[in-house]
């Protein structure tokens, strides 16, 4: 039974989520030649029972570089702009989180595929221009 409880509580602390939803490119603005096509949101937190952190690992690299972009490059995106990260610390009075308590990190951003830029119109003809 106790071995089942600790197998729960393992499992239940540490766990990672992408959240996608999908925009209309009228209703967000990210700058010029760039189509927004989703918001996306990583998340990852990990427990800690006496200094000893269960499984999760939670830190800035997973969850921009493995978890936002690529949830990004999946849905077509070009590339990921306005993004936002956050991490809880884990030094100074922080690391009494970890006798009992837990880590989050997470990384959110607009999705967008680079469109290219109109082409300048050309210019007129010179018409009835007479030669030196």
């Amino acid at each position: 039974m106790k071995r089942a409880l600790a197998l729960a509580v393992i499992a239940a602390t540490g766990c990672s989520t992408v959240s996608t939803v999908r925009v209309q490119p009228e209703n967000v603005h990210v700058g010029p030649n760039m189509r927004p096509i989703a918001v996306i949101h990583a998340q990852v937190t990990s427990g800690y029972l006496f200094f000893i952190p269960l499984p999760g690992n939670v830190s800035l690299d997973r969850v921009v570089n493995r978890m936002l972009l690529p949830a990004a490059k999946a849905m077509g995106a070009d590339k990921v702009v306005d993004i936002k990260i956050d991490i809880t610390p884990d030094t100074g009075i922080w690391t009494l989180r970890k006798l009992i308590g837990w880590r989050t990190a997470e990384a959110s951003g607009v999705a967008v595929v680079i469109e290219e830029p109109p082409a300048p119109p050309a210019p007129p003809a010179a018409a009835g221009k007479a030669a030196p």
